[in-house]
């Protein structure tokens, strides 16, 4: 960030910076909230209110009446003054082919817009398909294209922000050189892009059962393949490629071993799991399904969940025999679809497989983890931006 020039502009700028992240966090604070928050004098909050005002960042929202002399004005940051869409590309949708759904919210955080659609990528190009579900967005939301100030990509693979590509996928030509800078220029704004376990995390550590802890592991049991997020005191391990927590890689045979070559994705992935519930006469299309029903009917499923508990605890010792995480969560649609059933089993499985210790949890998220995860990243870039932006116009 350049300098900024002359101490009175520096003050200025961090006054504005600090107002301006009150206001967007809690909100809906008066000058006297915001004199104490930020110890500043009376004088100097309301010359920074109007400064927040006049750019178009803040208004007034209301007045309190509720004590003695002139009412209050109450302060927020302006809804309007900013948006963040979130796009998330599954390599298996609900009609079991790959699908985008995407959502916009406002600076508050207010969801705008939420919309999802099958896309056949071998005859679609990934750059129209993206850019063309963040127009129908923005169109949903009745917001203008360029008030879009950031979009943040939740991708089934890994993206290697040194060379701009997305790796690991399946998802026909989302691994493409020059992909991400051309969707970018092509939305005229900021783009992002994660892992989509590594947003599933985020979600987790905002909405879910590890808003409390220092760090987590993240077991994602997906629909096709497996995943894993590490969180350490709220900041994700990536990577010097963006390739950590590709766990469905981990090999597990000996290398003199006359057996076929086996990956963790053998045990437990979608494919694993829909063999698996064959085996037991569970019924169902997806792996989602296979397991909603074994969960619905646990007497009727037989070794269903023991044997598929002591896969995934498999996974579950390497992990916590590394990392030695305070909690594992266990997350994505076949977690979600076991529930407690699931979690019981796997916690016996451990205990069974490894004189290991972590407190192993299931997911609380009954929504799109990865969509939320995406909301949740690309607001806070859009707020961080904002308040930089202070800054950088006072140099």
């Amino acid at each position: 960030m350049p300098r900024l020039a002359g101490s009175s502009k520096l003050l200025r700028a961090m006054n504005e910076s600090a107002a301006l992240a009150h206001l967007l966090e809690p909100g809906m604070l008066t000058r006297a909230d915001l004199r104490r928050l930020t110890e500043l004098s009376t004088p100097t909050i309301s010359e920074v209110l109007r400064r927040l005002t006049d750019a178009g960042l803040v208004t007034v929202v209301g007045y309190n009446s509720g004590r003695p002399g002139p009412n209050a004005e109450i302060y927020a940051a302006d809804p309007d003054a900013a948006y963040a869409a979130a796009v998330s590309v599954r390599d298996i949708g609900p009609s079991g082919a790959p699908s985008v759904v995407a959502a916009l919210c406002d600076l508050t955080g207010a969801v705008r817009a939420r919309i999802e659609n099958p896309v056949d990528f071998l005859h679609t190009d990934p750059r129209t398909a993206l850019v063309d579900v963040v127009a129908e967005l923005s169109g949903a939301a009745g917001v203008p294209a360029d008030r879009v100030h950031h979009v943040q990509l939740g991708v089934p693979g890994s993206y290697d922000s040194g060379t701009a590509t997305i790796r690991h996928v399946d998802v026909p030509g989302l691994n493409r050189p020059g992909l991400v800078p051309e969707i970018a220029a092509a939305l005229g704004t900021r783009v992002g892009v994660d892992n989509d376990v590594n947003l599933a995390a985020v979600a987790e550590r905002r909405r879910g059962v590890a808003r409390e802890v220092d760090g987590f592991a993240l077991l994602w049991l997906g629909q096709e393949g497996l995943g894993l997020a590490i969180d350490i005191a709220g900041t994700l391990i990536r990577g010097a490629r963006g390739g950590a927590g590709e766990i469905g890689y981990m090999p597990l045979y000996s290398p003199d071993s006359t057996h076929r070559k086996v990956d963790l994705q053998d045990l437990f992935g979608g494919a694993a799991i829909l063999a698996l519930g064959r085996d037991h006469g569970i019924t169902g299309g997806t792996p989602y399904e296979i397991v909603a029903a074994a969960a619905a009917a646990p007497d009727a499923s037989g070794e269903f969940f023991t044997h598929l508990a002591d896969r995934i605890a498999v996974g579950l010792a390497a992990v916590i025999a590394v990392l030695d995480p305070s909690l594992v969560v266990l997350a994505g649609p076949v977690a979600q679809a076991g529930g407690q059933t699931l979690l019981t089993a796997v916690k016996g499985a451990l205990r069974r497989a490894a004189p290991l210790e972590s407190t192993i949890a299931v997911t609380t998220i009954d929504d799109d983890a990865v969509l939320l995860g995406a909301l949740d990243a690309g607001l806070t870039a859009v707020r961080e931006a904002l308040i930089a932006s202070i800054r950088d116009n006072q140099a």
